[in-house]
């Protein structure tokens, strides 16, 4: 009996992306369309260069609101389109004077990218070495006793943590910290307060420096794009202090809402220190580099340079090594990068001056228009990603303020990347959020109730009160 050969079954993939569901199908269809309606159709008033980028430039709109491919998959797809219709090298026909592929290309080595290289990969060594678990137990001890003051003490430390660190890697390493006590509360709206501390925490800490988060490097990038540098240390004196105000007014809201008078928290909190030699030269590499950062007006060396030199000596000294770059959170970088590109697309093809010409925004007023652009970016990062909403409205920003007296490209720069970090309303809208509602301690009501509360609060102190501020401190 002649014997049959069966192949093994092929094992099924894991890795495969789940099927659309209807809002990305319609996003997909809905980018189509945007895309090819200004090729189509005669757009008054701009060049057929300037039509190429506004179908790129709807284009992304759709796909970072929709999501309905990766939001690093449209970063890169704006650059390989930038460079196909609007560079030196288009499909098309282009003018003499059409800008460089290479520019497009640049972007994704911009030196705020390599900033935020040197700062993801700090961030993954005090992981690999636990020093962040570690400063957190040695930070909390003196916030221990009462449930309010150890409130206070963890979105502190969430906030000096996720100044230096990402908030989604902050989040996740407190709620590792926070474990014990939530198990030390009762039931109820007291663990709902202390597990909404983190995220709200996270988000806020985020803009305290230049590597906080992706808006942060955005507006970086798109000033720096401008001619206008801003160093480590003035971006930090800009923030820092909103941070504060926005930290303590946070607090006070969820300990009224959350955490009653007289309750208590009792916590053995234990520091085990890494003392092995790679562990140390870890210590002293992100000690220097901080220091290094927070001293750029000192010694005069970019704050671009000492975190690409951090990423040299981690390699060199062998502390991280090729596995760990593979680790970074390279889809952030590129996403940055888009964002970038995008801007000097929507520069360098006067389609920043185009779409501000639609609107009478000279009749608003500079503090008007600071106001509205605060809102919008608060309102479009609690839907949508907050590196997605400054990269839509950074660039259209900047042009705006070259057009409107009395609006500084700094002020509304830094304004916007701050008031999209606000936006924590939803599970959506952020990482920390959606890892602090998967614990299963926090509702959607409290959460957004929360959110709505500080983003407003915080951005209203931010169009109204930190302008003047940074003018009488002579930042601008």
């Amino acid at each position: 009996m002649p014997q049959v050969r069966t192949r093994p079954a092929r094992p099924a993939r894991q890795d495969r992306r789940p099927p659309l569901g209807k809002k990305e199908r319609i996003g997909l269809v809905l980018a189509v369309v945007v895309f090819l309606a200004p090729l189509l159709v005669d757009v008054p008033d701009l060049d057929p260069v300037g039509e190429r980028m506004l179908s790129v430039f709807l284009l992304a709109i759709v796909l970072w609101v929709t999501e309905a491919i990766p939001l690093v998959a449209t970063a890169v797809l704006v650059i390989g389109l930038e460079i196909l219709l609007v560079s030196d090298q288009a499909l098309l026909a282009v003018p003499e004077d059409s800008p460089e592929y290479s520019s497009f290309l640049e972007a994704l080595a911009n030196p705020v990218i390599i900033l935020f290289l040197g700062g993801f990969l700090i961030a993954d060594g005090a992981a690999k070495y636990h020093l962040d678990r570690n400063l957190a137990a040695v930070l909390i001890r003196p916030f221990t006793g009462s449930a309010r003051t150890t409130v206070l003490g963890l979105m502190v430390i969430t906030a000096l943590l996720s100044m230096f660190m990402s908030n989604t890697a902050t989040t996740a390493t407190m709620f590792a910290v926070l474990i014990p006590i939530l198990g030390a509360l009762p039931q109820g709206r007291p663990r709902a307060g202390v597990a909404l501390s983190i995220p709200v925490a996270a988000n806020v800490g985020g803009i305290g420096t230049p590597v906080g988060t992706p808006p942060n490097a955005i507006a970086l990038g798109a000033l720096a794009e401008a001619g206008y540098h801003i160093s480590f240390a003035q971006w930090m004196l800009m923030a820092v202090p909103l941070m504060l105000v926005i930290l303590l007014a946070a607090w006070l809201l969820l300990i009224i809402l959350f955490i009653p008078r007289g309750l208590g928290i009792d916590l053995d909190m234990t520091a085990s220190w890494d003392t092995d030699r790679k562990a140390v030269i870890f210590y002293a590499i992100a000690a220097a580099t901080i220091i290094l950062w927070m001293t750029e007006n000192l010694h005069g060396l970019s704050a671009n340079v000492v975190g690409f030199l951090a990423v040299v000596a981690l390699l060199v000294t062998q502390v991280m090594d090729g596995s760990d770059l593979g680790r970074l959170s390279w889809p952030v970088l590129w996403l940055v990068a888009g964002g970038i590109a995008l801007g000097d697309g929507v520069g360098s093809t006067g389609l920043d001056a185009w779409i501000l010409g639609l609107f009478r925004w000279e009749s608003m007023g500079a503090l008007v228009v600071l106001i509205v652009m605060g809102l919008l970016g608060l309102v479009m990062s609690n839907v949508i990603s907050h590196s997605a909403a400054s990269n839509l409205l950074i660039p259209l920003a900047m042009g705006l303020a070259t057009g409107i007296g009395g609006l500084d490209p700094v002020t509304i720069a830094v304004v916007l990347a701050l008031a999209c970090s606000l936006g924590m309303s939803l599970p959506i809208s952020t990482p920390p959020n959606a890892i602090a509602y998967a614990t299963g301690e926090v509702s959607t009501a409290d959460m957004a109730r929360t959110g709505i509360i500080v983003g407003l609060v915080g951005t209203v102190v931010l169009v109204l009160v930190m302008p003047t501020f940074w003018s009488l401190m002579g930042l601008l």
